[in-house]
């Protein structure tokens, strides 16, 4: 016998000790450490997201300019401390897919908000507006100079809009001025970056649109005609600065139509002070009323004056549209709250304004 088929068995096969492979090894730490870096990662982007740089905030008026680039928002945001990161809002607005959208303007913003309510806002496009508010019975160079001292545009600009031609033919307007359509009301508009000429022109096609949106419910069936516009404007500018009790408009609408009907002259002293412009110096003198070379006389010239005398709120054009019925032809201030006395003959009126001179004279 062999002595070999005695001996233990060995094995047929060894198995081979494992072997490092530095390859996958490193593959593994990559992996890992990719891992731990997007971990770390999201997480700063979970704390940029839900941050804001101060508790409590304020609030801060930032100016995004016309074709800044998102890094440049991003950047002014950052100085503003109204973001902490500009890179991470950067990221965040081409993440949302609003980089393009950022618009321009003033933007009060908080410095209490998140990166998201911050990029929401200036997406929106809702900048800052302001106040302006314009009273009725203004002509047109004083409601020139209110847009110049609240800064929305400089009264020489804006004067040139609304005499310009073809800024009256696009918005329909009759006359030679804007005078009567710069409808007054409270307003809330943005300011412009430079009182330039298109400030101007913006700011005056929303005073002549906010006219139209007003009284244009008054022709269901359409606009009139340009003579009966011119006729309904111009009167109901006089009836705004006769009055300002709102009972009395149709009422001296009527005292005026009446006059008009039977050719008589109006004799109103608003269309006198107007035709002597800005150099009216508060009290209407004899000699005045005399003078023939003012186109808006009406106690020498007959008729209507030549266009509107100033802005006028929608009641005074719907009384001049729809005068009150009567046979009144005289008024007279009764001195006492505003309101007036209105007579049919000329021996009523000098009563009653006998009655104003005496209550006048009470006062003093």
């Amino acid at each position: 016998m062999n002595q070999n088929e005695h001996a233990p068995e060995q094995a047929a096969e060894q198995k081979p000790e494992k072997k490092s492979h530095p390859l996958r090894n490193l593959l593994f730490f990559v992996l890992a450490l990719c891992l731990g870096a997007g971990l770390y990662g999201w997480q700063e982007v979970q704390d940029f997201l839900k941050a804001a740089p101060e508790t409590p905030g304020q609030s801060i008026v930032v100016d995004i300019e016309p074709g800044m680039t998102l890094a440049q928002v991003a950047d002014k945001l950052k100085k503003e401390n109204i973001v902490t990161d500009s890179r991470k809002f950067q990221l965040l607005a081409r993440w949302e897919k609003k980089g393009r959208s950022l618009q321009a303007g003033q933007f009060l913003l908080n410095t209490g908000w998140t990166p998201e309510k911050v990029l929401d806002m200036l997406a929106s496009g809702h900048s800052l507006l302001y106040r302006l508010t314009l009273r009725e019975g203004l002509p047109w160079w004083q409601v020139a100079e209110q847009l110049e001292k609240q800064g929305f545009c400089k009264a020489v600009d804006f004067t040139s809009v609304i005499h310009d031609p073809k800024f009256l033919q696009h918005w329909g307007i009759p006359f030679s001025s804007a005078e009567g359509f710069l409808y007054p009301e409270t307003y809330l508009i943005p300011k412009p970056r430079e009182l330039n000429a298109e400030a101007a022109r913006s700011v005056a096609n929303r005073l002549v649109g906010m006219f139209w949106q007003q009284v244009d419910r008054l022709w269901p069936e359409g606009r009139p005609s340009s003579a009966e516009l011119k006729r309904l404007v111009t009167l109901a500018s006089i009836v705004e600065k006769e009055t300002s009790v709102p009972e009395e408009r149709a009422r001296v609408a009527g005292v005026y139509s009446n006059r008009l009907r039977i050719g008589m002259l109006l004799q109103a002293d608003p269309t006198v002070i107007y035709g002597m412009g800005r150099t009216f110096s508060g009290r209407l003198l004899f000699r005045h009323l005399e003078d023939e070379k003012n186109p808006y006389n009406t106690y020498r010239r007959p008729g209507l004056p030549p266009g509107p005398i100033c802005s006028f709120g929608a009641a005074a054009l719907e009384a001049a549209k729809n005068p009150e019925d009567h046979k009144f032809l005289y008024f007279v201030a009764t001195g006492k709250g505003g309101g007036h006395t209105f007579s049919k003959s000329l021996k009523e009126h000098n009563r009653a304004v006998q009655e104003y001179r005496a209550v006048m004279r009470q006062k003093k």
